[in-house]
């Protein structure tokens, strides 16, 4: 159990508010799994999301759709260079091992018609909207 404690400006007594927390019974894994940065884009007829993936080949990555999630994700493997024992890192800031993202998207968009490309480390995934004819609706008066 935790305490969690706040001094409001209007007074000068500090209330405690306790908050419960459960212990999960789950089993924990201990395999670490980093999301991927994306970026999405939008302009009247589509949806970009684009992705930079370096050191990893398009056919190392599974993008899937369920109902209205997108899934993106794969692992990337360490180069050589990390394992040679006369190299010291001295800083840390890059993934590795698997990843994972999921994007959860509107529902106004063509799902069968997404399309994904990859070039430079780039992944790019369009998804096209779906168009509705607009039309005028008449108003009749209504007679008894």
């Amino acid at each position: 159990m935790f305490k969690l404690f706040w001094v409001s400006s209007e007074q000068n007594t500090a209330p405690d508010l306790e908050v419960e927390v459960l212990e999960s019974k789950e089993e924990i894994i201990d395999e670490e799994v980093w999301q991927v940065a994306l970026d999405v884009l939008e302009t009247e007829n589509e949806i970009f999301i684009v992705a930079p993936i370096a050191w990893v080949e398009q056919d190392q990555i599974d993008l899937s759709i369920n109902k209205t999630i997108l899934t993106l994700k794969g692992t990337r493997e360490k180069t050589q260079e990390y394992s040679f024992e006369w190299v010291t890192l001295r800083n840390s800031e890059c993934f590795w091992g698997k990843f994972v993202r999921n994007v959860i998207l509107p529902e106004n968009l063509a799902l069968n018609k997404i399309k994904a490309y990859m070039q430079n480390n780039l992944l790019v995934i369009t998804i096209p909207k779906l168009k509705f004819d607009s039309k005028a609706i008449k108003i009749n008066k209504m007679e008894w």
